[in-house]
């Protein structure tokens, strides 16, 4: 009897709570969905009801028409696709071996090199552009995809870092111990613990990959030629561009944003799974 009248108490919260997660979703998802349905509109049909839905009458392709002939999305798509997977690999390797590294050689520096980590997570990088732009121009390699998945890869390593120190932490001693003694060296122990933490490489690819696709600041400076711009990039320059050509100017904003939610869609658990396991340990 107390359990029902507990359960029919706590349904106007359950309620409520609900409620409000709907009313987030919608004001979340509502602007990208109207941007993706007016795209396929004409100017008057976006003008005459932003909020409907393409009708028989209403419904046209031009802007994207228009985007794709004027533009090259395709080697914008190329590029964004080099920087982030080239850029995820290496962190998720140089993330690998230094948090092993941090966590079982117990060595004087280990303390420093972890602090040097963490004040590498509160800095913004933005803040050494100059110097960063600097040093790209001495080694030579301005204006190419190789400077920005150099900038991204510093970027992103402090944290991929110390959240993958969080899971080395947690394989079991006698796991890594029982390897060793069978006479398994370094890097066939750290094969074996790999597998183990697992849903940390998973969150460090998700919180990789998004940033650097979705990044404007580094392309617009480090690379802007044309045969070297990123997705963002390309999207940014056709809005200046279409400014009164509202189908191609909702085209070139969907183009820009349907990998990115793809991306989120596709990593999303990965991502919120792998931190809220990795904070909790």
């Amino acid at each position: 009897m107390t359990s029902k009248r507990a359960t029919s108490a706590g349904l106007p919260n359950i309620l409520l709570t609900h409620g409000l997660l709907i009313i987030f979703v919608i004001l979340a998802i509502g602007p990208i969905l109207t941007v993706i349905m007016n795209s396929f509109k004409t100017t008057q049909g976006i003008f005459t009801g932003p909020f409907v839905p393409p009708t028989a009458e209403t419904f046209n392709l031009q802007g994207y028409a228009n985007v794709f002939k004027r533009g090259e999305f395709f080697l914008n798509y190329q590029n964004s696709l080099i920087v982030t997977i080239a850029t995820t690999l290496l962190v998720i390797v140089l993330a690998t071996f230094a948090a092993w590294a941090l966590t079982e050689y117990k060595v004087r520096i280990a303390p420093l090199l972890a602090g040097f980590f963490i004040i590498g997570i509160m800095l913004p990088i933005r803040l050494g552009t100059v110097p960063i732009l600097k040093t790209m121009i001495s080694w030579g390699i301005i204006d190419t995809l190789l400077a920005l998945i150099l900038v991204y890869t510093a970027m992103t390593l402090p944290l991929a870092v110390a959240l993958m120190m969080t899971y080395f932490r947690s394989v079991p001693t006698e796991l890594k111990e029982a390897a060793r003694i069978d006479g398994a060296g370094e890097f066939r122990t750290l094969g074996i613990a790999v597998p183990i933490v697992r849903p940390g490489i998973a969150a460090v690819a998700s919180i990789t990959m998004l940033p650097v696709w979705n990044d404007l600041w580094f392309p617009l400076i480090l690379a802007p030629s044309r045969e070297n711009q990123t997705v963002t990039l390309g999207v940014q320059q056709f809005v200046g561009q279409f400014q009164s050509d509202y189908p191609a100017l909702l085209a070139a904003l969907t183009l820009g944003a349907v990998p990115l939610i793809l991306l989120f869609t596709v990593f999303s658990r990965q991502f919120i799974q792998g931190l809220s396991a990795g904070y909790g340990k």
